[in-house]
């Protein structure tokens, strides 16, 4: 009889299209849950380990502060002027510092500074990525405790505390920047402006922005470096970031959960 050729089992390959994802996952949280019991072990903080996570933290943060802070708050004057001028001329000008501050403060600026820190921090692990896949393979059966604690880690730390960092200076000059474009230089408007803005942002709302900021500030750490680590483990050197896909559902989770808890 004729030998016809094998087709693949369409279910076999769903299924083990699946099981790897399953496993890529488990492996994010198993890194991450790792990486952040060695960053909240006092044990941890050698005079080493403090010196990397200072030279990660000045790389990360302080180098690109002041130009990420002036061209996010060009964007947003540009943002700001729009939505004052629309709400003037239809006459809702009494919701207009309302809106500017559930706009940009509570939405726009959490998502864009961990978006800009992903970058950077995808861009060096997947470099290192590459580095350690040109090791041997014995050397990625297992994860190496003593890498991930002095090496890994305070970069983790570090990228964490760009997003923190640059969410809370973009705040303050977002804050100013409308107060100007709204009442100018006159310090006759600070009473309503500071009622505004108690307004927007009262208990449950400032704890939502915290606790948003803060798992920005994980996934954006944990995500890129797991899936690095990942991809040097499998041996993959690949010019395309591993774990960008990821990232950006987790961030798109976090914020459509933020979205719903606050206005659902």
């Amino acid at each position: 009889m004729p030998a016809y050729p094998a087709f693949p089992d369409r279910q076999s390959t769903w299924v083990q299209a699946l099981m790897h994802h399953v496993r890529s996952w488990w492996h994010m949280l198993h890194v991450g849950s790792v990486v952040l019991v060695l960053a909240l072990t006092p044990a941890s903080y050698t005079p080493v380990f403090r010196q990397r996570a200072a030279q990660h933290i000045y790389a990360s943060t302080w180098q690109v502060m002041p130009w990420f802070t002036a061209l996010f708050a060009l964007l947003s004057l540009v943002l700001i002027r729009i939505v004052v001028v629309t709400a003037l001329s239809y006459g809702l000008s009494q919701y207009a510092l309302q809106m500017v501050v559930r706009v940009l403060v509570l939405e726009l600026i959490p998502l864009s500074a961990a978006l800009f820190v992903a970058l950077r921090a995808g861009l060096a692990f997947n470099a290192g990525a590459a580095v350690m896949a040109a090791k041997p393979a014995a050397m990625h059966k297992a994860l190496d405790l003593d890498h991930l604690r002095d090496h890994l880690t305070p970069r983790v730390l570090a990228d964490a505390f760009a997003v923190l960092a640059l969410a809370m200076l973009s705040s303050v000059v977002i804050l100013v920047l409308t107060y100007l474009t709204v009442y100018g230089l006159s310090p006759w408007g600070l009473p309503g402006f500071t009622r505004t803005v108690g307004q927007v942002f009262d208990l449950p709302v400032s704890l939502g922005f915290g606790l948003k900021t803060l798992f920005f500030s994980l996934a954006v750490a944990v995500v890129p470096m797991a899936a690095s680590l990942e991809a040097a483990q499998q041996r993959v050197t690949d010019t395309i970031q591993p774990g960008a896909v990821r990232l950006f559902l987790v961030l798109f989770l976090l914020e459509a959960i933020s979205l719903i808890v606050k206005y659902a």
